[in-house]
């Protein structure tokens, strides 16, 4: 463990030092992220502005969500995207190659090689979101700290799923598609699931498990959530990130390599 941790600082510490030669790019991902915060804000006040309110979710609740989504948001763009989006690439260009050839886990290395920081404006206006919701709500210091606990749960869900995706590349030549359809059903953890009918909610919950991503942790975070709900979201994790390190390790024997 420590042999990897001195690798995935020297991983990032590269990444920051090349990204930072751009550095009118933060400025424009600060403007992007406040842009898409405003937006998101402005479809939720459409709902509320005549008193009509998600069941069991009052304006400052529903805030307490949008801000779990939004950090959700800025760790896939900080974390996820940079390093998942490349698996394809690496594919296609033949350079997994050079990645199995490294004495470290493939996956590890297809997972953490790089770092955007250009996802850290979402990060801080997701926090500012909760602390200010929180803030109204009277929410105590402890609660984010349990709260923090099923959001780490549904990042690591979010990892394993789009991981896994990523791998299917060995199979199908462009998987983008998939992977914008993925974010694009994410989109729905902008609000609580009591924003939609039944189904739906049957549907984000056990086959895209955007409840566990954003509405479970905001729950949490309220004093509100069953704990068979926080053991769920464990396990979920847990399994998802178990069956994508066995499903890297069966679509790895169909992989032919560039030069064969």
């Amino acid at each position: 463990m420590h042999r990897y941790w001195i690798i995935l600082t020297r991983f990032w510490s590269t990444a920051i030092a090349a990204e930072l030669e751009y550095r009118v790019n933060f400025v424009v991902a600060s403007l992007t992220s406040l842009g898409n915060l405003a937006g998101s804000l402005f479809n939720l006040f459409l709902f509320y502005q005549t008193g009509y309110t998600f069941a069991g979710w009052s304006w400052e609740e529903a805030l307490v969500v949008l801000g779990v989504f939004t950090i959700l948001q800025g760790v896939s763009s900080t974390f996820l995207a940079p390093n998942l989006n490349q698996i394809v690439q690496q594919v296609q260009q033949g350079t997994l190659d050079f990645v199995l050839l490294k004495p470290i886990s493939s996956q590890f290395w297809l997972s953490a090689r790089t770092v955007s920081p250009w996802g850290l404006p979402d990060l801080i206006f997701g926090l500012v979101l909760i602390g200010y919701a929180g803030g109204r709500l009277g929410i105590p210091a402890s609660a984010y700290a349990l709260g923090a606990i099923p959001l780490l749960f549904g990042l690591i869900s979010l990892y394993s799923l789009w991981f896994m995706l990523g791998a299917t590349s060995i199979w199908f030549v462009k998987i983008y598609n998939v992977t914008e359809v993925l974010r694009g059903l994410l989109e729905a953890g902008r609000f609580p699931m009591a924003a939609y009918p039944v189904a739906y909610r049957f549907f984000f919950t056990f086959v895209v498990p955007v409840a566990f991503l954003t509405t479970v942790p905001a729950e949490t975070l309220l004093n509100r959530t069953q704990w068979v709900w926080l053991g769920g979201a464990g396990l979920l994790a847990l399994a998802l990130l178990l069956l994508s390190h066995s499903f890297w390790r069966f679509a790895l024997r169909f992989y032919t390599s560039a030069s064969s």
